[in-house]
């Protein structure tokens, strides 16, 4: 006879953590991790910053609702933000000023002469920028590490190595077979599978909602100069690279977006030269060396927003996926409401201000 459970998470990443430490003290939860460790896939390959802005305006409630816990619990570290644009470019600040007015970000619009001594080395084109103090870097691994311990304190330790291979339901009930032969049983099924999130589901029964993965290429880089310890994180505004200094070393995105299978995925050798072409197309920095590359995937909904919620056509089925890039700048907002949702709790002082709705699955439906 299985072992049962009142809820069953699928996935083990940030999302599954999170919201397994945000449940924990209120049902027996089993937590599901298909590779050898939790947070394998997207939550160990971050870029790891929290920006305001990022992710669009919709992801901005996320982001702010969850700054204050993560300064609290010292995930955060002052690191400052740059969206670098040209002339021809000036039409998209005009539109970033338009989206983000009211949002609740800080931001402001500084000119060459600032920019040039924030990010020394940049080419004389990029002659403004908008600024936003407030950027830091997020220790991902220190926080992953934080909501496993307060599941574990809950009594729930992620069975790792626990690929899902065949779900079904009767009797009120989910039955979730692994690949190693094992049955595990329970009442709510949590969906936080991230880029296998639609496979999941369609596992379950239940209708997928286009959950897409797509690939995101990550270099890091000897230049010289060296990057300075204090240099911004950088993003160009028409999207086509960001980069951040990382130990003395610099990391450095192309930005690309590839659809892709739900895999482990790698570095493409293409991107990858990609990265490095525009980085000395726009810089005066030279590259000594290529140290590492990976790569990792972002999945998103139909309309790049997450989804938080029960299935309306299936209300044991919950979704807790579609986060794109910007789920673990948003877990602690993100798992406080997805808790409240599906344990029928009252909106507290962090999630008070979130809409729901704009995440709810029922919105596919």
């Amino acid at each position: 006879m299985n072992e049962h459970f009142d809820i069953a998470i699928v996935g083990g990443g940030m999302a599954g953590a999170s919201t397994a430490a945000e449940i924990g003290d209120a049902a027996n939860v089993l937590l599901l991790e298909a590779e050898d460790m939790p947070g394998y896939h997207a939550t160990g390959r971050s870029a790891a910053f929290w920006e305001e802005c990022y992710g669009g305006p919709a992801i901005v409630p996320l982001t702010l609702a969850s700054g204050t816990y993560l300064h609290e619990h010292g995930f955060l570290s002052d690191r400052g933000a740059l969206y670098l644009a040209r002339e021809q470019d000036e039409a998209l600040i005009e539109k970033f000023f338009a989206d983000f007015s009211c949002s609740g970000a800080f931001f402001e619009r500084i000119g060459r002469s600032e920019l040039g001594r924030i990010v020394p080395g940049l080419q004389p084109e990029w002659d403004r920028a908008i600024w936003q103090p407030r950027c830091a870097d997020i220790d991902v691994a220190g926080l992953h590490a934080h909501y496993l311990a307060m599941a574990k304190a809950a009594g729930i330790v992620p069975q790792c190595r626990a690929r899902v291979e065949a779900i079904s339901r009767e009797q009120d009930k989910w039955t979730l077979t692994l690949a190693d032969g094992r049955e595990f049983s329970a009442g709510t099924l949590v969906n936080a599978a991230g880029a296998w999130a639609d496979e999941i589901a369609q596992m379950a029964g239940v209708q997928p909602l286009g959950i897409t993965p797509y690939r995101r290429t990550v270099v890091q880089l000897r230049v010289d100069p060296p990057p300075l310890d204090d240099l911004p994180l950088c993003l160009d505004i028409a999207g086509e690279f960001y980069f951040k200094p990382e130990s003395g070393r610099l990391w450095l995105s192309p930005h690309d977006e590839t659809p892709s299978p739900a895999v482990d995925a790698v570095p493409e050798e293409l991107d990858v030269a990609i990265a490095i072409d525009r980085l000395e197309h726009n810089t005066n920095w030279q590259v000594r060396g290529l140290e590492r590359k990976w790569a990792g995937l972002r999945s998103f909904a139909p309309d790049r927003l997450p989804v938080y919620g029960r299935d309306p056509s299936c209300p044991e089925f919950f979704w807790f996926a579609g986060q794109g890039g910007y789920g673990i700048q948003t877990a602690p907002a993100a798992a406080r409401l997805g808790a409240q949702l599906l344990l029928g709790r009252e909106r507290d002082a962090m999630t008070q201000a979130l809409d729901a709705g704009a995440y709810s699955p029922a919105r596919f439906r």
